[in-house]
Parts: structure tokens; sequence; C-alpha cells
């Protein structure tokens, strides 16, 4: 993801889910698009720099629930399809 731009980000306080567009191109040539979502949440560490981590306390787990539900809600509205 190094370089794409978000498409777009849903966060609630220190949770954040972020909408990713890729390309990718496959064996015949044809190029592909999809989206795929990241999951992260914010902290700051010792020495009050900040970082990233997708591990979750117990209090975080609504949070994550809203913004990773917002996402897909997002993606479904795209009419992104979703695989099984």
């Amino acid at each position: 993801m190094e370089g794409n731009k978000p498409e777009k980000k849903f966060t609630t306080g220190l949770i954040e889910a972020t909408v990713w567009k890729n390309n990718i191109t496959n064996k015949e040539g044809q190029e592909r698009q999809f989206r795929s979502i990241s999951f992260t949440k914010n902290y700051k560490d010792p020495n009050d720099e900040w970082k990233t981590t997708s591990n979750l306390n117990i209090t975080d787990i609504p949070k994550a629930m809203v913004v990773l539900s917002k996402a897909y809600e997002y993606l479904i509205l795209k009419g992104e399809e979703v695989e099984a």
C-alpha cells in the first residue's frame, strides 16, 4: 500500500479503518481493481511518540466494530463484490 493514498478513512477515538483501492494485473495482462481495509489503533509510547498497533483492549472492541462496519458498509454501497 506504500505510495497508494487511502480512498476513505473511518475513525473513532484512536481506532481507524482505512479503505485502499488496489490495482493488479493478471497473467493475461488484464488490469483489475479491488479494495482492501487496513485496521489500526494509535497510541503513544513511553517516549511520547505516536505508534500504531492492531492489538486491542476490551474497551476498544466496540469502536473497532463501528469503524469496520462503516468500512464494510462503504464497500457494499459502492458495489464492491464480496468473495466467499
